[in-house]
């Protein structure tokens, strides 16, 4: 891919019905957006064009993964995109993308670039959160969780079992429950 071009869909040509258009997605597409989020990505496009006399229908499809990095561990990892992008287009006086289903495009355009559309769908469907997925089943072996788990908030339960287990108690506390008890008992408390 040498410039965005190749996302050109010159509708003039085409006859009114369906079309379909597939696209390779890898960092190269992303470097024209200044987007460097993505390590590696290869994700495939599906476009389905229907051509109407006075407007267009667009639905992107957009399977396949980007590499980011893990928001707890800092680990790279495979983010599955898997999503959908249904778009309407019409013809005005000039270009107006500012709802986010429907664009206008000037009556006297003979073309239109489809690359704004796959970068954005691609993009918004990575998760705000990234966690690598071996951090939710405990698969991943890293440095930085072995700490986080180290300074994890434990139950106030398990925190007393391991005050239990570490020293000895004194005998005089087990004489103040004990008092406690009896009284509680007395108290019909208990």
């Amino acid at each position: 891919m040498r410039d965005l071009k190749d996302f050109d869909i010159s509708f003039i040509g085409l006859k009114d019905g369906m079309h379909q258009f597939e696209y390779e997605i890898d960092n190269e597409f992303f470097d024209f957006f200044n987007y460097d989020e993505f390590y590696h990505s290869k994700v495939e496009v599906v476009l389905s064009f229907l051509k109407k006399p006075t407007m267009f229908e667009l639905s992107f499809k957009c399977n396949g993964w980007v590499d980011v990095d893990c928001d707890l561990t800092g680990e790279q990892f495979h983010q599955p995109i898997a999503t959908t992008m249904n778009l309407i287009v019409k013809f005005g006086d000039e270009y107006n993308d500012e709802n986010e289903e429907l664009v206008i495009i000037p009556h006297a355009d003979y073309k239109i670039n489809v690359s704004q559309f796959i970068y954005e769908a691609i993009v918004l469907a990575v998760p705000i959160k990234r966690i690598h997925p071996g951090v939710g089943d405990g698969t991943l072996q890293s440095e930085v969780l072995d700490k986080l788990r180290e300074i994890e908030i434990k139950d106030i339960e398990e925190e007393q079992q391991e005050i239990n287990t570490d020293k000895d108690i004194d005998p005089r506390w087990d004489k103040l429950k004990n008092i406690l008890i009896e009284k509680n008992k007395s108290n019909g408390t208990s």
